[in-house]
């Protein structure tokens, strides 16, 4: 599945619920899901962290639809290299990293 194909499935499913919610409220709850990932890599097992790692795109694709914001297109910034070097393997220093 790609990036736009699962934005417009979580769009689908859940729209109603993200738009009454809006920006605000959907990014509380992102963070919360960022939360419980934390939580899951101190102390999880493997299927705990697929878990989160889903419910955490899950919700940053939902605060991305209530922004109108195509994720797809906004990740093509990464497919020639890093934003902050330009190249393929980053050579920022520590100070750089994007």
């Amino acid at each position: 599945m790609h990036v736009r194909e699962f934005q417009e499935l979580i769009e689908k499913m859940y729209s109603a619920k993200d738009r009454k919610r809006g920006a605000s409220g959907t990014f509380l709850w992102f963070m919360e899901e960022v939360g419980e990932l934390a939580a899951a890599l101190a102390n999880g097992d493997r299927a705990e962290k697929e878990g989160e790692f889903a419910d955490v795109f899950a919700w940053l694709v939902t605060l991305a639809n209530v922004e109108g914001i195509d994720l797809q297109d906004a990740l093509r910034k990464f497919t020639e290299g890093c934003p902050g070097c330009g190249e393929l393997v980053c050579a920022c220093g520590d100070a750089e990293k994007p």
